[in-house]
């Protein structure tokens, strides 16, 4: 693919160390880039890394992965976005226990992980670890991804239930991470709705992105504190520009015990999937169908008799003419003779036309392009966020 300055969606992100005092160990990138096909489908990449380790050994694992994938996915050709990322995200992995094993004072870093990949419209996810990915759409919001925790294990076994999750002491044990002596298993599950299995999931890669639809990627120190109602309810009440700071401060007032990051992306009408035209601009009404034709196939019928009546009775008549006055009695029933009876009109087939169906031509807006933020100087350089339109709360 070739990278470029202007992602063709608008997105906005920040990113706070949080309020215990900690280092900043949470990383991010957005990288924009058109497919080289006939096309240049246009492409967005968002990737966020929370560091796990000390010494700001989660710092350096952090900052490593978001830099390796996002250069993998960037060199691809942008064909196989999936089959990519995935292989990135377990590159950047190796990468980061390589260098843990050479640096004593690094051992057991390792990185958590949320990718999102927007293609034109279609969105692609890949996660490792407890880094979420939200989808809003209108009034509803979604967590696509699957947190690798002790505490999603026991509710998936049923051990512990929703109401015993808070305060629990695993509240923070991950059990996927980059970084593991083991390359970590990249979940590339999209879930859409609770219960969903795993084969639906999956299959729900590529989603169709629709106008307005909101693509939130957050590291554990906003999930923690803030719930994903209330995210939706910030999102809706601000300014996209805004919101990542609105939910930082958010998290903050109620304790901030983490670094938080946030990244959100905007579908816009230009590129957002539409649906198909519909061939009729009124619903059809199959009674008033039905009807017609039983009309019609009994108007058939009934010319139909007719005319074989008629050629059954000129055909008996023309049997008992004696030959010589055969062409006669035939110019009787075909030639009026002085004021006689002209041809009868119930012999005249009358001719249907057909109503022509116009469709409305579908308008193109065109694409529009804003700036994107950046936290690794190394993938692409910070630009300034363009403030977007503001979603009626």
């Amino acid at each position: 693919m070739k990278q470029i300055e202007q992602a063709h969606l608008p997105i906005a992100a920040q990113t706070h160390p949080g309020m215990s005092g900690k280092n900043n160990e949470d990383s991010f990138a957005v990288s924009a880039c058109v497919k080289e096909d006939h096309n240049e489908t246009p492409v967005v990449l968002a990737v966020l890394c929370d560091g796990i380790g000390g010494h700001r050994a989660g710092e350096v694992a952090s900052e490593l992965a978001v830099n390796r994938i996002s250069q993998r996915v960037v060199e691809s050709d942008g064909n196989h976005i999936l089959e990519t990322m995935e292989s990135a995200i377990q590159e950047a992995g190796q990468e980061i226990y390589d260098h843990a094993q050479a640096d004593e004072a690094r051992h057991g870093m390792g990185a958590t992980c949320a990718a999102a990949c927007i293609v034109g419209n279609r969105l692609y996810t890949a996660t490792v670890g407890d880094s979420r990915i939200y989808l809003m759409r209108g009034e509803n919001i979604s967590q696509l991804s699957i947190d690798h925790t002790w505490i999603q294990e026991a509710l998936q076994a049923g051990i512990m239930t929703p109401e015993q999750v808070e305060g629990h002491p695993n509240a923070h044990v991950i059990r996927r991470y980059l970084g593991s002596p083991t390359v970590p298993e990249v979940d590339l599950r999209l879930t859409l709705r609770a219960g969903e299995s795993s084969e639906d999931a999956l299959d729900n890669q590529g989603l169709p992105l629709l106008n307005e639809d909101m693509v939130l990627l957050c590291s554990d120190g906003l999930s923690d504190l803030v719930k994903a109602e209330e995210i939706l309810t910030v999102c809706h009440n601000y300014s996209l520009d805004q919101v990542p700071q609105a939910l930082i401060d958010l998290a903050n007032a109620r304790g901030g015990h983490d670094n938080i990051t946030v990244v959100i992306a905007r579908m816009t009408e230009a590129y957002a999937s539409k649906p198909k035209p519909r061939l009729l601009s009124a619903p059809v009404n199959w009674k008033s169908l039905a009807t017609a034709a039983l009309i019609v196939i009994g108007l058939a019928i009934v010319l139909g008799l007719a005319v074989g009546g008629w050629l059954w009775l000129r055909d008996r008549r023309d049997g008992d003419i004696a030959p010589g006055t055969a062409v006669e009695e035939t110019l009787q029933l075909t030639q009026p003779v002085g004021q006689g009876t002209p041809v009868p009109e119930w012999m005249m087939q009358p001719t249907a036309g057909e109503e022509e169906i116009v469709l409305p031509a579908e308008m193109d807006d065109g694409p529009t392009l804003t700036p994107w933020p950046t936290h690794t100087l190394q993938v692409s350089a910070t630009l300034p966020v363009i403030p977007s339109f503001t979603p009626t709360p």
